[in-house]
Order: structure tokens, then C-alpha cells, then sequence
């Protein structure tokens, strides 16, 4: 049988979207795997993982619509056992987070899947866009993006974000490195022209 996910919550069938939402966050909290000091560490994160896809289900309506479905045909769960395949998980919660505007939730799935696949570029990228959104975590963004550009030193996009993320944070030496070697492998592109312009000229400033 597939995980009542209003079970996993503790909510009723007629739980609004702010209702699941406000319990996921009461729940993550107290189950948050990094919290925990028991000896099975898998399970605290087999577990919070199962809390942040009942929650993305339950606040998407064609999702919870297939998901009632579903209860009542009594569909198999089986909760993959791959970390790179639980990375994935969290990767999809984490993108569902963040188009819904919700970043501490994306923040939390994105950090869940590098833990699982610390080799997931993306993962470290989607890190950093997502904690960059929450103001009091652009140093921690800076650092993501960093991972993601030294796992693939020849994305243009990871360098061009990262010189970003470095500019907003003031260093603009470092910005100004990221968007030299952006545009070695992006050519002519205008938005980094522009923004290695910007950063140049920050620099002649101080």
C-alpha cells in the first residue's frame, strides 16, 4: 500500500494547503536528519524524506488528486534505497519548492540531495539559487555555487551565477574571475559582458 501521505503528516483529508504546510515545517523541524543522535542515521533521513514528498504532494492539487486515487487502488510504495536515487528525490522536492516560492523547504531538499550524492553538481547549483533568495544564507549560496563550479569548471552557467553570487557579497575580485572564465566558454555572450563591465568597474571604484 502506498504511504497515506495524510498520515505521514498528521492531517486531515480536508487539510488546506497552509494547514499541510505549517505541520510540514512543526515536523521537519523536529525530525530534520541533522538533529538527529540515534544510530540509524538512514532512517532519520528515509524518514524526512518521506515528510517533504507527502507535503510537495499534498500542496499540489493534481498531485493529491492522483494521490487520493491512488490510496483507494492501493498502489505499492517503495521508498528507493540508491542514495543517488534518493539525491533525485530531493532534487524534485526541492525544485517544486523553490518555483512555489517556498526556499527554506527547497533549501532543505537541495542540502538533503548533495548529502546523499556529493558529486551532484546541479544539486550544489540549485543550492546556492535557492539560499540565495534567503538573505541571511548568500555567504552559504556563494559557497554551493563555488562546490558546483569546481565538480564542472567548464559550465558557463555554474561561472556566470557564481560571479553573481560573489558580486553580491563583495568580491568582486572573485566575480570578476568567474566571468572571465564564463565567457571563455560562452563567447560573446552580452549578460556576462555586461556583468564582468559591472564588476570592473566596482573594482576601479574601490
Amino acid at each position: 500500500m502506498r504511504a497515506n501521505y495524510y498520515e505521514v503528516l498528521g492531517v486531515d483529508r480536508t487539510a488546506s494547503e497552509s494547514e499541510i504546510r505549517d505541520r510540514f515545517r512543526k515536523l521537519a523541524r523536529e525530525s530534520h536528519p541533522d538533529r538527529y543522535r540515534g544510530p540509524d542515521k538512514a532512517d532519520a533521513e528515509r524518514k524526512f524524506q518521506l515528510l517533504t514528498e507527502a507535503m510537495n504532494v499534498l500542496t499540489n492539487p493534481q498531485r493529491r488528486k492522483a494521490h487520493d486515487t491512488e490510496l483507494s487502488a492501493g498502489v505499492s510504495f517503495r521508498p528507493p534505497s540508491d542514495p543517488r536515487e534518493v539525491a533525485k528525490l530531493y532534487v524534485a522536492n526541492g525544485v517544486r519548492a523553490y518555483k512555489a516560492g517556498d526556499f527554506p523547504v527547497a533549501i532543505e531538499n537541495f542540502d538533503m540531495a548533495v548529502k546523499h550524492n556529493p558529486e551532484d553538481a546541479k544539486a550544489f547549483h540549485y543550492l546556492a539559487l535557492a539560499a540565495a533568495r534567503v538573505p541571511s544564507m548568500v555567504r552559504q549560496a556563494v559557497q554551493a555555487v563555488e562546490t558546483a563550479v569546481q565538480k564542472e569548471p567548464y559550465n558557463p552557467g555554474f561561472l556566470k551565477d557564481a560571479g553573481i553570487l560573489c558580486r553580491k557579497v563583495g568580491l568582486f575580485a572573485k566575480a570578476e574571475r568567474y566571468f572571465e572564465e564564463a565567457l571563455k566558454w560562452d563567447r560573446g555572450n552580452s549578460e556576462i559582458e555586461a556583468a564582468l563591465a559591472e564588476v570592473r568597474q566596482a573594482r576601479a571604484k574601490k
